[in-house]
């Protein structure tokens, strides 16, 4: 068997990834075309924001003179899975588009081991400039109509979620806030929440290897925020994020860390968490419907309409 063949990792029914860089995807996968919801009305078309990197832009019914805040979305799939037009993710970003009304720019950005990071973060950050570029006129009249440029948000699930907190910290006092939902952290400190599933707790490890190679381990800046050589979080230059976890996630004591921090440091926004109890993570991915995943969904919306 040719070396390049050889299985370097391997999720059964989600992921496989090869020593040459090929990788096999049976989740988070699948393509829905733009459209008009006709359950909600929401409408979606897709755009070019820069040289390779297209996103899904979301939009509900709304009064042609209305202004609403937007959301710069970055989906999850632990930087090697997923898409901005996969049904699931399509479906999701409709639903809350509806509730929170607001615009929505779901970002496709490349992934890994294609495409190594930080080609994720770099087209991520091409979508934040794209967007904020409308601010005084652009390309793109749902934004240049219906945006309200005092209320952008960037946002995003596990390791959209670690997307969305990076591109806040680049987007600084031009963004008005953070919404991460299950962030995707990790660190070389060993937390509670890993014993709800240490099998998963390790392949996410092992994926964040993959995904990129160059990484100087579990507390590299990229994956691990409050890590000794992260940008303080007091740096935020935006002034309100929202934390979100599951209450059985292995990843919620990251996600509780990062609040905490950002709570007790000198930073001067508004700092909300949520946890939904008994959850694990990306639990409102695979049951949209149930009350815990409205429930959560409606804390996003009251968040960002100041309820």
């Amino acid at each position: 068997m040719d070396s390049n063949d050889e299985i370097i990792f391997d999720s059964e029914g989600y992921l496989k990834i090869y020593k040459s860089g090929h990788a096999e995807r049976f989740f988070l996968t699948g393509f829905v075309p733009p459209s008009t919801d006709l359950a909600t009305g929401v409408s979606s078309k897709d755009a070019i924001v820069a040289p390779g990197v297209t996103a899904r832009l979301y939009i509900p019914q709304i009064d042609s003179k209305m202004k609403l805040p937007i959301f710069v979305h970055f989906h999850g799939g632990a930087f090697c899975m997923g898409s901005s037009f996969e049904p699931l993710a399509h479906s999701y970003i409709t639903s809350l588009v509806a509730r929170a009304n607001v615009i929505a720019v779901s970002v496709n950005y490349r992934l890994a081991p294609e495409n190594y990071l930080p080609a994720a973060y770099e087209d991520s950050y091409a979508a934040v400039d794209w967007v904020l570029s409308h601010k005084n006129g652009g390309p793109e009249p749902w934004l240049t109509d219906h945006a309200d440029f005092s209320q952008v948000y960037t946002s995003g699930e596990s390791a959209g979620a670690n997307i969305a907190h990076h591109m806040a910290m680049y987007g600084g006092a031009k963004l008005c806030g953070a919404i991460l939902i299950h962030p995707y952290f990790l660190s070389s400190k060993k937390d509670e929440a890993e014993e709800f599933n240490p099998a998963l707790a390790e392949k996410l490890v092992q994926l964040w290897k993959i995904a990129c190679p160059s990484t100087t381990g579990l507390d590299d800046p990229w994956i691990n925020p409050l890590a000794e050589e992260a940008p303080p979080l007091d740096t935020l230059g935006c002034k309100r994020v929202l934390i979100l976890v599951g209450g059985a996630d292995i990843l919620r004591d990251r996600g509780r860390a990062y609040y905490e921090k950002l709570k007790e440091s000198e930073w001067k926004g508004e700092v909300k968490y949520w946890e939904a109890p008994g959850e694990g993570h990306g639990f409102f991915v695979f049951k949209p419907k149930s009350e815990l995943s409205e429930a959560q969904d409606q804390i996003i919306a009251d968040f960002v309409n100041k309820v």
